[in-house]
């Protein structure tokens, strides 16, 4: 009974830090958004900085759908069959079951007609639902499936890190799995095109103080050094310098999206999938994972007063899929069932073996940023500005003179770096 009434005192607790983060909220009089994002900003209109954004510079770039877009697509398709004519794949694909990559999916085999291996991480979190939809896809696509399964002790050891770690950002161990296995996958394979389902339809409002990187292994080895066991160094971490050197710039691996170039509208996307592939809808925005659906509906929001949907349905109002009044009706529904939630939270804590008690002090304990943590913003910083620098040597410079430029030039760029940090 005590139990009981500690834990009903936390969640109590939780809801009423939680209401208090939502209040006096002000909002963008064109998209949803509002200053629960903390990087916010508003015109005297009233119009807010990510509206601002999209208008006044992809707007006027991204113009999917038109001729001359399509033509680059393309261009870029018969690139890819071309030099991977000597090879089994175009090109390799992530399957997670969700819209997006299932469209591409479709995109991909019926409309280009590439050769597609998919790839599909099993992080130990799928719904039956996102299974089903990726059998239905490879089967009546055609496509070569690999799955992987993530070892389940190094997951959980991560997750519950993280957890322990109060960051935003409880996806990382998911997401950084996937991209970490796909892009093996591709190198053991010798696919050098990875298309995904990245799109500025559904994509283009995502504030940064939401979130971090999940490709920052440094930052995940230092909260699994504080927070982890000892099965974390089982996990598949991918380095910063493979992730954003080795793989693109060495081995040229190129990351293809395709839905920015054709007019893709998700809920037509969703239509085409229910009818020729037989696919279900799971209900949200990456909620084919059942580990993202109790993230983005209950940790995020509760904890840190960051509902994903603002981003989502402001996206959509922005690619003029859904109005601003809609948008706007959806955000009256609460982000997760009440009826159901404390089944999901034990169901999260029989998965990680944790307590319940011990998750809901978590939730009560004071939120951390990322930069609570060690990161690789610094060393990233200075990868580009390499890169950048690297470019612009001419040719005929000899490799040893190049050796010796590069390592002045992290000297000096490092300093400059840590100097504009302390100012």
């Amino acid at each position: 009974m005590k139990l009981n009434k500690f834990l009903l005192k936390l969640s109590s607790e939780i809801m009423n830090n939680s209401s208090k983060i939502i209040k006096n909220l002000q909002i963008c009089n064109k998209c949803i958004m509002d200053t629960s994002d903390e990087e916010i900003s508003f015109d005297e209109t009233g119009q807010c900085s990510h509206c601002i954004s999209f208008y006044n510079s992809l707007k006027k770039n991204w113009t999917p759908g038109t001729k001359e877009v399509l033509k680059e697509l393309d261009d870029i398709v018969v690139s890819m069959k071309e030099k991977q004519k000597n090879q089994e794949y175009d090109a390799i694909i992530g399957l997670s079951g969700g819209v997006d990559s299932s469209y591409l999916a479709y995109w991909a085999r019926k409309e280009a007609n590439l050769r597609l291996l998919a790839v599909h991480v099993d992080a130990g979190w799928n719904s039956d639902l996102a299974v089903r939809n990726i059998e239905e896809i490879v089967k009546k696509l055609d496509i070569q499936l690999f799955t992987e399964v993530v070892d389940w002790e190094a997951i959980k050891d991560v997750q519950t890190a993280f957890f322990k770690a109060g960051v935003a950002n409880q996806d990382t161990p998911q997401d950084h799995a996937f991209f970490s296995v796909l892009y093996s996958f591709a190198e053991k394979n010798n696919i050098k095109y990875v298309i995904n389902g990245n799109n500025y339809t559904s994509e283009s409002v995502l504030p940064v103080a939401w979130g971090h990187d999940a490709m920052d292994s440094v930052h995940m080895k230092d909260i699994c050094r504080q927070h982890g066991g000892k099965k974390w160094k089982k996990f598949p971490f991918v380095s910063t310098f493979k992730y954003h050197v080795f793989i693109p710039r060495i081995r040229k691996m190129q990351i293809i999206s395709p839905l920015n170039y054709i007019d893709y509208k998700k809920m037509d996307a969703i239509k085409v999938l229910e009818e020729k592939l037989n696919w279900q809808y799971y209900g949200g925005k990456h909620y084919e994972s059942r580990f993202t659906k109790f993230f983005q509906s209950y940790w995020l929001p509760e904890k840190f007063g960051y509902d994903k949907r603002k981003a989502h349905l402001s996206s959509l109002i922005l690619s003029e899929e859904i109005t601003r009044d809609e948008a706007l009706d959806e955000m009256k529904k609460n982000s997760y069932d009440k009826s159901t939630i404390d089944q999901d939270i034990n169901y999260i804590c029989k998965k990680l073996d944790v307590k319940k008690e011990d998750f809901i002090c978590w939730m009560n304990e004071p939120n951390k940023k990322f930069s609570d943590y060690k990161n690789n913003v610094f060393i990233k910083k200075v990868i580009y500005s390499l890169i950048i620098e690297f470019s612009n040597l001419k040719s005929r410079v000899n490799i040893f003179s190049k050796v010796k430029y590069i390592l002045a030039r992290i000297k000096y760029l490092s300093l400059k770096i840590l100097s504009k940090s302390k100012n």
